[in-house]
């Protein structure tokens, strides 16, 4: 079994990214939140004292290297598994390799892609982690706490890693124009440099290998000058960064309904453009928008839910591409609408007091009267409503009244408010 980062006599021919993989731990760059000086992720490392844990995060965020750095600092045996191809076979023969080592050094397993592992492949690596036989790194792009049994999380150290930001994806373009072309003298200009940011995305991998494909396509006689128009040639298309199979297809959904109830159209319509070009299912986003309408906006624009439905019905039938239009125009028209979470909060109190609150039975005069109500008097005293001034006659609906909508100050709801108090009065 191959270890982990074993290096080569001539790694030229190695992707640029792995060319420039930080050697120290000042040349990793980013997720301050984690590795700052003082932070607890940092003192660990530097000390080898790091323990089982899990990295996740986007692409292209760090795991790898800092996962390729704490094997160096803690002086250990490394394996190298992958979960998306790695069987239960594979997974007992590496720990029973691992068993031997660690009689006489530590030993490191970094998993990369651990969410792959089902249930039964997780347990197998639960003893020895327990025992401590092996110190266990894994690597998930995934949200854990969705793909990771409970049994082997309590056994991890969990550290989120973030999208890089500008900053650092500055500093590990710029080390990589240093050390990653010693064969080739590369330059870039700052519109170009701005534009390969930009399309990165946050992941440090993309940009380093467009960076790379940009350098060699455009080289001529051991000079690269690359300029903007070279970084739109080589990245063609601008990645969607969206997948509707993963943690991140909740994470758009969230953000897409927040824009929406937070009455941004923009925002709204982007969430939206940028789920549809990754290729989530239309009626999924015509239900969010069906969901907010009712959620966030309620009887303070009540048309908003008839445009949702109507659009949800629209989208049904017609199908993309055209649907995009009526997603478009049902999602700003949510967005822009006034907002009111009456009728939300209303239910879930009205739930919670039948629940939890005293029993009501219903009235006398509010029971059916057809077929055998009448002989027990079902239905008497009842007053009808449209036989009174305004179709309005005070009478007891519910016993032990209690109040669980409060209409807003907001569209419509002010006119409903207006009708209640004057009914109360």
């Amino acid at each position: 079994m191959d270890e982990l980062f074993e290096k080569e006599k001539d790694d030229s021919f190695k992707p640029l990214p792995w060319r420039i993989a930080p050697k120290t731990l000042e040349e990793f760059f980013g997720q301050e939140h984690l590795f700052s000086e003082g932070k607890f992720l940092k003192k660990a490392v530097e000390k080898g004292l790091l323990k089982s844990a899990l990295f996740y995060g986007p692409s292209g965020s760090g795991k790898t290297a800092l996962a390729s750095l704490i094997a160096e600092r803690i002086k250990a045996k490394v394996f190298n598994l992958n979960a998306a191809c790695a069987g239960v076979a594979e997974i007992k023969k590496t720990i029973e390799a691992a068993k031997e080592i660690y009689k006489n050094e530590k030993t490191l397993v970094i998993l990369d892609e651990i969410h792959h592992f089902n249930k039964t492949q997780q347990d197998t690596l639960l003893p020895s982690v327990e025992k401590g036989e092996i110190i266990l790194i894994g690597l998930t792009t995934e949200n854990p706490f969705f793909y990771i049994n409970r049994a082997l999380l309590s056994r991890f150290l969990i550290f989120e890693f973030k999208s890089h930001n500008e900053d650092s994806l500055r500093r590990i373009l710029a080390r990589a124009l240093k050390k990653g072309f010693p064969k080739l003298s590369v330059k870039i200009k700052p519109e170009a440099e701005k534009k390969l940011i930009s399309l990165s995305a946050g992941d440090a991998r993309r940009m380093l290998n467009l960076l790379e494909s940009a350098a060699l396509a455009f080289e001529k006689e051991g000079n690269a000058e690359i300029d903007c128009e070279m970084i739109k040639q080589i990245a063609s298309a601008n990645t969607v960064g969206y997948d509707k199979k993963s943690d991140n297809h909740y994470d758009h959904a969230s953000a897409f309904i927040k824009s929406m109830r937070g009455s941004d159209p923009d925002a709204s319509v982007y969430w939206l453009a940028k789920m549809l070009e990754g290729g989530e299912d239309p009626l999924f986003l015509a239900r969010r928008i069906l969901i907010c309408a009712s959620e966030d906006v309620g009887n303070a624009n009540p048309m908003a839910l008839v445009v949702a439905n109507s659009a949800f019905e629209a989208v049904k039938n017609i199908g993309m591409p055209e649907a995009r239009i009526i997603l478009s125009q049902a999602a700003i028209y949510v967005a822009v609408s006034p907002k009111s979470n009456s009728s939300y909060k209303a239910i879930n109190e009205a739930l919670k007091e039948v629940k939890e609150g005293p029993q009501r039975n219903v009235p006398l005069h509010l029971k059916d009267s057809t077929g055998d109500g009448k002989f027990f008097g079902d239905g008497r005293d009842y007053k009808y409503p449209h036989d009174y001034a305004n179709h309005f006659i005070s009478q007891e609906y519910m016993p032990l009244p209690k109040t669980f909508y409060e209409p807003s100050d907001q569209g419509f709801e002010t006119e409903i408010k207006k009708r209640l108090e004057k009914f109360k009065k």
